[in-house]
């Protein structure tokens, strides 16, 4: 249960806000940093006065019916507010492109350079379109923001949105009381201080070299699973091949002794299981036989605290997925056996639970603030010996060979479960020593990719922070 909050404010700043009622704007301190932007002695500039493009440069779209397709060349990738995060775009769900291309819905294709703001539900989520985005289409649930770079740079845009200093500005024009919305005209009036050359260029390089490595570091994944199936023998599968709709193939009595669901024996299963088991027996292993361990962790009893001197970040299992995962809570030091929950980079996480087409399945190798934190027992834990061990097991999981197995070895009719048998029991391909080292540490160097440039944003935003609070206090 959240603390409740009494905050008594002057009606000065009732009538500043157009005399809104609601608590957002007065108890987020988006007042307090407007009155000290004021005092900058420096101009600052509303947001609207430095976008430009489609309606002003501020804008989401309307509701409109999603109709998806499975053929890259009918569809194009589609980013909803939660998608807009994740690290890795290569499984987003694909819109039909006759209805993206229309004149309704041509203008929510993304670009670089973009500020995206997640504006229903969980509102104020942030990211930056990265290289890999621009393409791709966008939902009515993200603000676009379209900097003019002539007057700001985006880079610097966005580290100052995302930041202390300009996320609570935007979170204070959110309205509604269950479902939460932010609309282009509750934020074209945040102010923006415009910092020398100097501080906008170098917030810029910043997390426009953190977008390049993202983007860099998704490419090197595809990379190595291509050079892992290329090197074992194995024809490369993506997302929909081997795949028909309907999902018909007879089934010989002796092999329904262990599954008897449908999906297990489909020929979506088929596709990758049997050019895995075509491969020579010494050419072929397991993630049981090739991990040091695979664990699931027990349940147990969630104590959060505030200090983060007793405590560890938490983290669940859908914040996993992003570019900059971010804890629910801290989580108490002291509960027992907590050293079961934490995990190092070495350590191959695979959700358990959800739904097939969502990221039950989807392999992680944890980065950022995960590291060194507390994760959800509904993530299962593949034990890599080693950097290359573990870079291996991750791109062979992250494949299509390993995705498929891993949704349909997942076991319930209503919430699909994993355990840590059907983990294990997943097939690879088994390469060289050497040649799985070099591909296995190239797959590492993904997720050490993904960790610096988290800290290359952090710098941006650092930087811009120092600057406002130096000329705050000038």
């Amino acid at each position: 249960m959240k603390e409740k909050q009494v905050k008594l404010v002057p009606s000065a700043w009732i009538e500043r806000e157009g005399r809104r009622l609601d608590c957002g704007p007065y108890t987020s301190g988006a007042v307090e940093l407007k009155l000290l932007l004021e005092r900058l002695p420096a101009r600052c500039v509303d947001l609207c006065e430095l976008t430009r493009g489609h309606d002003g440069g501020i804008y989401n779209g309307p509701q409109f019916v999603r109709n998806y397709v499975r053929d890259a060349d009918h569809g194009v990738p589609f980013l909803t507010g939660s998608t807009m995060l994740h690290a890795d775009l290569t499984h987003t769900d694909l819109l039909k492109r006759s209805d993206a291309a229309s004149t309704r819905l041509a203008y929510l294709r993304l670009d670089v350079d973009m500020t995206l703001v997640s504006c229903s539900g969980t509102i104020g989520r942030i990211s930056y379109a990265r290289p890999d985005m621009a393409g791709t289409w966008s939902s009515q649930d993200i603000l676009k923001i379209v900097p003019d770079p002539s007057l700001v740079s985006p880079g610097y845009l966005y580290a100052f949105l995302s930041g202390p200093f300009g996320l609570p500005l935007l979170m204070g024009g959110g309205y509604g009381a269950i479902i939460r919305h932010l609309e282009p005209r509750h934020i074209a009036r945040v102010p923006v201080p415009l910092a020398p050359d100097e501080v906008q260029d170098e917030a810029h390089r910043l997390v426009t070299e953190a977008a390049e490595m993202r983007t860099a570091a998704s490419g090197e994944l595809r990379a190595v699973i291509r050079e892992i199936e290329r090197a074992a023998g194995l024809p490369p599968i993506d997302r929909w091949s081997g795949v028909e709709s309907p999902d018909t193939s007879p089934v010989l009595a002796s092999a329904l002794g262990g599954r008897m669901d449908g999906l297990f024996h489909s020929d979506y299963h088929r596709a990758v299981l049997e050019p895995l088991r075509a491969l020579p027996a010494a050419r072929r292993t397991t993630v049981g036989e090739l991990a040091e361990r695979v664990f699931w962790p027990p349940m147990f009893k969630r104590i959060p605290v505030e200090d983060a001197q007793f405590g560890l970040p938490f983290f669940g299992t859908s914040a996993l997925m992003r570019a900059d995962p971010d804890a629910s809570y801290l989580l108490a030091k002291r509960t027992p056996r907590i050293e079961d929950l934490t995990v190092s980079e070495t350590t191959v996480l695979v959700p358990r639970s959800g739904q097939l087409n969502g990221l039950i399945g989807h392999a992680i190798l944890p980065f950022g603030d995960v590291l060194g934190g507390a994760v959800t027992e509904d993530a299962i834990r593949v034990f890599g010996s080693g950097p290359a061990e573990a870079g291996y097991l991750f791109a062979c999981l992250s494949s299509e060979y390993g995705r498929r197995q891993l949704k349909v070895r997942a076991f319930g009719s209503s919430i699909p479960h994993l355990d840590e048998s059907a983990v294990a029991g997943v097939e690879l391909p088994k390469l060289d020593d050497a040649k799985m080292e070099e591909l296995g540490l190239r797959a590492f160097a993904v997720r050490t990719a993904r960790h610096d440039a988290i800290d290359r944003e952090r710098e941006a935003r650092a930087l811009v922070e120092c600057w406002i609070e130096v000329r705050a206090g000038a």
